[in-house]
């Protein structure tokens, strides 16, 4: 069974919406691009690090997804990662409110001895040198590395980011990213301004407009599916990102054909994630679901027409 290598924040979020708000609940990258990669029964590993405050449960629903926690350390009297933030109307825009770094702000991520062979490393959002350390404690050069980040690493880690997006194979990025990194407005030539920089495939997500993969001179486009309500976006994008990557560790295939389905997984997957509170959805969401709902994309996406 081939590896995957998770790295990202396993935290707690609280979050307030027009439908409603939480306390403290699990959140994180690492979490959401786990729980979405555990729907391809892929041997993965995530790699973060919490307080002693972090419940047990969450740990033991981790295992039970077969999400490997031995990457994960837990730091005596220390404290988990907390964000808090609150949506606006549109669900497209958020206020921060309390960002509390604690244990995070240490992290040296080790990489278990198991995984350092992993076919595919997935690089959620931290800091470009701690993304970097990861790469650096492979044994050997992984057939794939996807890397997501964000404008704050932009503003204030650019170098650093720019040296990490050098060894990578995929990058993952909003729209709004993907312009403040090349200055382009246009997401064709920022996409070939990214492509320069060294990942062969980028992909841009544009919310509930979807995600476009870029390779060379060819484009895919994946619309988002049309929901009723959307009640938290927190952790969409991770769980994208954990479709996408699931879906190549499972299939072993990393062309462009290929990755055109990862990313109508990931965008399958993310559709769940929106429909309740944080984990909530991932955590019970059933094969025979993800299946239906690939069935709704894929009328979604399908027509036939005569060009005469």
């Amino acid at each position: 069974m081939s590896k995957l290598v998770i790295v990202g924040t396993v935290a707690f979020d609280a979050i307030e919406t027009p439908f409603g708000k939480t306390d403290k609940i699990l959140g994180g990258a690492a979490t959401f691009i786990g729980l979405a990669a555990s729907h391809f029964d892929v041997d993965s590993v995530a790699v973060s690090i919490v307080g002693d405050d972090f419940p047990e449960e969450y740990l033991n629903l981790l295992s039970e997804k077969h999400i490997d926690t031995s990457g994960i350390e837990v730091v005596k009297g220390g404290r988990t990662f907390f964000w808090s933030g609150r949506y606006h109307n549109d669900m497209n825009t958020r206020d921060t409110l309390v960002t509390e770094l604690n244990t995070l702000a240490d992290f040296n991520p080790v990489v278990p001895e198991n995984y350092k062979d992993a076919e595919v490393v997935m690089l959620g959002n931290l800091h470009p040198l701690v993304q970097s350390s990861v790469l650096d404690q492979m044994s050997k050069k992984p057939k794939m590395v996807i890397l997501d980040t964000m404008n704050f690493w932009m503003d204030c880690a650019l170098e650093d980011l720019l040296n990490v997006i050098k060894r990578i194979d995929v990058i993952t990025i909003n729209d709004e990213e993907a312009r403040q990194l090349t200055g382009e407005y246009s997401l064709v030539v920022a996409a070939k301004k990214i492509h320069d920089m060294g990942p062969k495939y980028v992909v841009i997500k544009k919310g509930e407009h979807g995600a476009l993969l870029f390779h060379d001179d060819q484009v895919f486009y994946a619309p988002a599916l049309p929901l009723k309500e959307v009640f938290d976006p927190t952790g969409a994008g991770d769980t994208f990102a954990g479709g996408f990557a699931g879906y190549l560790v499972k299939t072993n295939d990393f062309s462009f054909e290929n990755m055109k389905s990862a990313v109508i997984y990931g965008s399958t997957l993310a559709s769940f994630c929106v429909e309740k509170f944080g984990t909530e959805r991932m955590q019970n969401l059933t094969s025979e679901q993800v299946h239906k709902r690939l069935l709704q994309f894929k009328q979604l996406t399908q027509f036939e027409i005569e060009i005469g």
